[in-house]
């Protein structure tokens, strides 16, 4: 129940990501997906996320139905005045986006990581699995300038 009632804050507090891209690279349809990610909780920063998308061609040629790849590409900017006072440091980090990968196992999640020592806001993207982790990752950096309300 306990796991149930997290998920479903989670769920109300990540950001929506907007498509901005779709670009196809082979005959079969498969695609790359671009979309923008604003940050819930730090106004001023957008997130690019890049991934794979599956056709349901190659789908059947590959006879695994339910998964997309976990590669993934982020690049996260400025793109206003940044207001970062209401995080707190944290080796875990926050999530703020996440997205299903497979039918029910496997999601590509964004974490933000403050570090206080550099002010620098860390954008991890990496592929989450109940089973076996994975280490493909990408990771962004926005750092923060003396005018941004931090900590």
């Amino acid at each position: 129940m306990r796991t149930v009632l997290a998920a479903a804050m989670m769920l109300t507090t990540a950001a929506q990501a907007e498509e901005v891209a779709r670009v196809g690279v082979d005959w079969v349809g498969n695609d790359v997906i671009v979309e923008a990610i604003q940050d819930p909780e730090v106004p001023g920063v957008t997130c690019h996320l890049a991934y794979f998308s599956r056709s349901v061609l190659d789908r059947l040629s590959q006879g695994n139905w339910f998964e997309d790849p976990s590669n993934s590409a982020i690049e996260c900017t400025r793109t206003g005045p940044i207001d970062a006072s209401g995080l707190t440091p944290g080796e875990d980090g926050d999530q703020v986006f996440s997205q299903s990968r497979s039918l029910i196992f496997k999601s590509l999640e964004v974490r933000r990581i403050y570090d206080d020592q550099n002010r620098v806001l860390i954008y991890l993207a990496h592929g989450a699995q109940v089973t076996e982790g994975s280490a493909k990752m990408s990771l962004a950096t926005v750092p923060l300038l003396p005018e941004d309300r931090a900590p």
